[in-house]
């Protein structure tokens, strides 16, 4: 089949007024696309673009003040090029676990009319993938009218839900449609757009990142199965995984820092219930040598968001240990992970899906790692959370909560024990502090 290619902006030019836009998140946003939608708010001729996504990177000069009245953009995770915009009012946030977007989308609570995506190349037998990010990107499929799809050379080839296929079709401008893996289909125009993906740099770990990641693999046992986060703690834990074996991940994310246990055998889903053998995740971060070890890589299995991270999947596993961070955590055991006070700094993401299906895993580990103060001294171990602070896990779900001084856990601990707990991981200049605020 030949494939005929738009350009961006005779496909941007399907969108009408009053639409609702979705896109896929990190380095799956179409940055080719999105340009073109802003260069066309730029001549006037769109009004009242209503966007949603989860966490981007890159490009996002949509939520600027030249064009607030134009697009508004409701997040479902704030990420940091839309961080200030989302601060100074521009746009907004969704507060949300993310295991519910997608039945956001099917039930119409949150319309969808265009999806634009980033896809791989087009093989031989009209295949191609949404690579490094499938999130929501399925339910929004599902309901759409229109995909318009930026393929691009550089994206990863991927399986599992990210999996589609180009057919025939003749309705309007649109000569193909995109075949889904649970079967659903829409019309959808290709735009040409061969372009590097970004590449996150890992950050380099200090003592505390390997003092705390030391405590938390000491509680991970062979056979575990791990949902591992964005940050330099869980490259801390996996860099002192060697030793361990069996391991498998499913997880909301996954990163290059799995590779090296990857080829040593550490990880090889061997004890998984769901999906054995394989790692599961619904996007992913890192850099060239990760988008180079995920294509066509027949172990990676990427998946719809309702699926790795709704806690009855995740339940399923034995041994499942579930790592995620905080910003403050206050003496009865209270997480708040996305707000620093009243200001949202990112989203409730996957954490209560996945502390919540550790729990219920048979030998599960829910685990709450973060240093014990700020870069700037802070105790983030604090008496009461800050004024207009979320609270992402309740104090009912906190079991593990691991400090570069400690690890403890709070499950079924009186409010009192729980407080001489979290003191003793707590930085130990800021102790006396803490007891003392009132």
């Amino acid at each position: 089949m030949d494939i005929h290619y738009h350009s961006a902006g005779e496909a941007i030019a399907q969108i009408k007024d009053g639409d609702n836009l979705h896109w896929p998140c990190v380095v799956g946003a179409p940055e080719m696309l999105i340009e073109a939608l802003v260069h066309r708010a730029q001549t006037g001729e769109l009004h009242h673009i209503h966007i949603s996504h989860l966490y981007t990177e890159g490009y996002a000069e949509y939520v600027n003040p030249p064009y607030n009245e134009v697009f508004h953009l409701d997040s479902y995770f704030v990420g940091g090029n839309v961080r200030k915009a989302t601060w100074a009012g521009f746009a907004d946030h969704i507060p949300c676990s993310l295991s519910q977007v997608p039945g956001m989308i099917e039930s119409g609570l949150h319309p969808c009319d265009v999806v634009l995506l980033t896809s791989s190349e087009i093989d031989e037998n009209q295949h191609l993938s949404l690579g490094t990010s499938v999130d929501y990107m399925i339910a929004a499929l599902s309901k759409a009218r229109l995909a318009i799809v930026q393929v691009n050379k550089y994206m990863p080839f991927t399986y599992g839900d990210a999996e589609m296929t180009l057919e025939p079709h003749s309705e309007g401008c649109t000569r193909y449609r995109l075949r889904l893996k649970n079967g659903a289909s829409v019309p959808a125009m290709l735009v040409r757009g061969d372009k590097e993906l970004i590449a996150s740099p890992y950050p380099p770990l200090t003592e505390t990142d390997y003092a705390i990641g030391r405590h938390v693999a000491e509680l991970i046992p062979d056979g575990a199965t791990l949902q591992i986060g964005i940050g330099s703690i869980p490259s801390a834990v996996l860099a002192q995984l060697g030793g361990h074996k069996d391991l498998g991940i499913h997880s909301e994310m996954m990163t290059g820092d799995v590779i090296d246990l990857v080829e040593k055998g550490v990880i090889n889903g061997s004890r998984k219930v769901t999906d054995p053998g394989k790692m599961v995740a619904m996007f992913l971060k890192g850099d060239q040598c990760l988008y180079d070890f995920i294509d066509r890589n027949n172990d990676l299995l990427m998946m719809r968001m309702d699926y790795t991270n709704n806690p009855l999947v995740i339940a399923q596993n034995p041994n499942v240990v579930a790592l995620n961070s905080a910003i403050e955590i206050d003496l009865t055991g209270q997480v708040c992970a996305d707000s620093v006070g009243s200001r949202i700094f990112s989203g409730s993401g996957g954490q209560l899906d996945f502390m919540l299906g550790a729990s219920m895993s048979k030998g599960g580990i829910p685990i709450i790692a973060m240093p014990s103060t700020t870069a700037k001294g802070k105790s983030k171990i604090v008496r009461h959370l800050t004024q207009g602070a979320g609270v992402v896990t309740p104090r009912t779900m906190v079991h593990w909560v691991v400090t570069e001084h400690g690890a403890v856990n709070l499950y079924g601990k009186s409010l009192e024990e729980r407080k001489r707990l979290l003191l003793s991981i707590a930085d130990p200049k800021s102790r006396e502090e803490i007891e003392a605020t009132v």
